[in-house]
């Protein structure tokens, strides 16, 4: 026998007592084993994400200087609002304070620091769990649980699932409330919080006839047109260190590449009040501001624009609800500047040395009135699913320093939503006391028939814009009489929407039907154009 066969014996002699207690230990069933057993016989903790002290020191994972190095506890690139990341040891947004200690674990979903926290007061509201969901039916998907178990069918935007307020009055703010997590349209919301970046692109097809090239007020070829139609890019995600906070950068890049629409927005107090600084478009209607992924007519009405929302180079916003309720909220607004085009940063629309041009301004106010339910002027895009009955409506008036006119501008506008129908209704018009009190007024009226849930939707709208009175030319400033030209505009449109990938993907088929008269400031009268027919076939898609 030489000297490894010795060793062998040794070992094993040495190892039979241990290998028959294993052997008794395996035969008992396994809840006979206590935690205490286990903890004593495992020197380190070895898994740091099962939520269990491995080594009986009284600190499970996170918690244990065993996993300092485990990149699961490293501090940063999560959200900091869930029970599971509010009781998990770990400081998930960076911010220096973690789980109950943290301010964003103190809001209504998060139960388990309840009773703990010692940062500011609650939003209030309801406290129900993100966790408590209805349960599905056979056939249903999650989408359908929008606007049941006591949601409010009122947060189904970027800028509503970003802005920290519960803006429907329903117990459930932003990300934890069913529109923002399971409207696929809301990016903020999916995956990982932080920066988002989206794409809203559009290609199709159209063709107009009825008019001629030399009479079109549009000076768009007749022939038959294809390709891609649009191309949005945005960016939405919270502003680094500040709570409730958030960023919107929309960029347009048709024709030419264009910041369409910009706004950062900060809270303030604990009440629902924002300040928001923008750049200075879509100051009373919501023509400009809706986002091109859930226009029903791809297009805005442009004759509710035009003169009414020039555009300034930027605005600063205050805003908020007057009671606790929400019921009514209010905005008030200062702007300056006019840019190159509507919303772009830098840039001139005319040429500060025309004379007698003044420096463009604007300040406004505009009130919202909740008779049913609660909705947000973002919120009126396409329909998807059957909806809750609400109720809104807006009034706002504004004073509009142009560089070569001032105006008073007044909007009123009401959305009324119910089951499978959406109607929404809004006029605009203004007054210019120093071209003579030329005055003019617009009006827009669209409906909207969800013929089967997240898939057909039918809509038509009908509006135009109106002369009241004529402009006084012997007013005008003389480097500009001769240009100046008003314009009636009388158009309808009609749109049948195929929802063929949830609700971002969609293919329109819209018919529409314009007429447009202009006259020169001399009063020869209105020269009307033919009826300018479009038929277009078009699908976006974001993602």
């Amino acid at each position: 026998m030489n000297r490894s066969h010795l060793i062998l014996l040794a070992l094993g002699a040495l190892l039979a007592p241990v290998s028959a207690a294993a052997q008794d230990t395996a035969s008992q069933p396994v809840e006979a084993v206590s935690p205490s057993v286990m903890a004593a016989s495992v020197a380190h903790e070895t898994v740091c994400t099962g939520r269990l002290d491995e080594d009986g020191d009284g600190l499970p994972d996170c918690a244990d200087a065993d996993c300092y190095a485990d990149p699961h506890c490293h501090a940063g690139g999560s959200e900091e609002r869930s029970n599971q990341a509010c009781s998990d040891w770990i400081d998930n947004d960076g911010d220096g304070s973690a789980d109950c200690e943290d301010e964003d674990c103190a809001v209504d979903w998060v139960t388990v620091c309840r009773g703990s926290y010692s940062g500011g007061a609650s939003s209030g509201g309801a406290t129900e769990s993100t966790d408590d969901l209805p349960e599905l039916g056979e056939g249903m998907s999650v989408e359908d649980l929008i606007g049941t178990g006591g949601d409010a069918d009122g947060e189904r935007t970027d800028e509503t699932c970003a802005d920290g307020i519960d803006n429907d009055n329903d117990g459930r703010m932003d990300c934890a409330d069913f529109g923002c997590r399971f409207d696929p349209q809301v990016t903020v919301c999916q995956g990982e919080p932080g920066f988002r970046f989206s794409i809203v692109a559009g290609a199709g097809a159209r063709i107009r006839f009825g008019a001629t090239e030399s009479d079109s007020i549009i000076g768009d070829t007749i022939a038959p047109e294809a390709g891609f139609t649009a191309l949005q890019l945005r960016a939405l995600g919270p502003i680094p260190f500040i709570s409730n906070s958030f960023f919107l950068l929309s960029i347009r890049a048709e024709d030419s590449v264009r910041l369409a629409f910009l706004m950062f927005q900060l809270p303030i107090g604990e009440a629902g009040h924002y300040l928001n600084i923008n750049s200075g478009s879509g100051t009373l209607t919501t023509q400009r501001i809706v986002s091109a992924a859930r226009l029903p007519f791809l297009d805005p009405a442009f004759y509710m624009l035009n003169v009414y929302e020039q555009g300034n180079g930027g605005s600063v916003e205050v805003g908020g609800p007057v009671d606790s309720g929400g019921t009514l909220r209010f905005r008030a607004f200062v702007a300056g500047g006019a840019g190159n085009f509507t919303g772009n940063v830098g840039g001139a629309r005319i040429d500060p040395s025309i004379s007698g041009s003044n420096f463009a301004w604007a300040a406004g106010l505009q009130l919202q009135l909740n008779v049913v339910g609660n909705t947000d002027r973002f919120d009126l895009g396409l329909m998807y699913t059957p909806e809750q009955t609400t109720l809104a409506l807006w009034a706002g008036a504004k004073w509009d320093q142009r560089p070569l006119e001032q105006q008073l501008v007044w909007q009123a506008s009401m959305s009324f939503r119910v089951w499978h129908f959406r109607l929404r209704a809004e006029t605009i018009g203004r007054y210019a006391p120093n071209w003579g009190g030329a005055a003019s007024e617009a009006f827009s009226v669209e409906l909207q028939a969800l013929l089967v849930p997240r898939v057909l939707v039918l809509a038509g709208d009908v509006g135009g814009n109106f002369r009241l009175f004529d402009y006084d030319r012997t007013l005008l400033p003389t480097t500009v009489a001769g240009d100046v030209f008003m314009a009636e505009e009388f158009q309808y449109r009609f749109s049948l929407v195929w929802y063929f990938w949830r609700s971002v993907g969609t293919l329109h088929a819209i018919y529409s039907e314009n007429r447009m008269g202009v006259a020169d400031v001399m009063g020869s009268g209105f020269n009307r154009s033919p009826i300018d027919r479009t038929l277009r076939l078009e699908t976006r898609f974001r993602f």
